[in-house]
């Protein structure tokens, strides 16, 4: 199993949004790395859902329910899908939200990639990453 952060806006798409969808497909990503991370998803990865621009924090964890599939119709220079998107599906709310200001402090997650590459929308998280994580949810 795979573990990522995958960002939205939360006055579009928040985590209410996904708990009341039950799930959901995460489409519209158009940047190339974080295309190319959505394609590395399989089946039964997990996510933090992390609401970007307001709040600034993880929220929730995510399933990813179905590999990745195209989005759209636009096609690279050899007739490949241009886009991806993979389906989600809510797996449950953090205890305690972990902030920005929090990950940036903790210095065993001072190479995630969320904050090595802050503006793509779409990053891996390390096994001891993501239990660092889990952790700080727990308070």
């Amino acid at each position: 199993m795979a573990y990522w952060l995958m960002r939205s806006e939360p006055n579009v798409y928040g985590w209410d949004h996904l708990v009341a969808d039950k799930g959901t497909e995460w489409d519209g990503v158009r940047n190339y790395t974080a295309r190319n991370f959505l394609k590395e998803m399989q089946q039964g990865d997990r996510a933090f859902f992390y609401h970007s621009n307001i709040g600034k924090e993880a929220v929730g964890i995510m399933e990813i329910t179905r590999a990745w599939q195209p989005d759209g119709d636009d096609k690279d220079a050899k007739g490949n899908p241009k886009w991806a998107s993979v389906r989600v599906e809510p797996v449950e709310k953090l205890a305690n939200p972990v902030t920005l200001d929090a990950i940036k402090e903790e210095p065993r997650l001072e190479k995630l990639e969320m904050l090595r590459q802050s503006r793509l929308s779409v990053t891996p998280v390390r096994d001891e990453e993501w239990d660092v994580i889990l952790e700080m949810s727990r308070g």
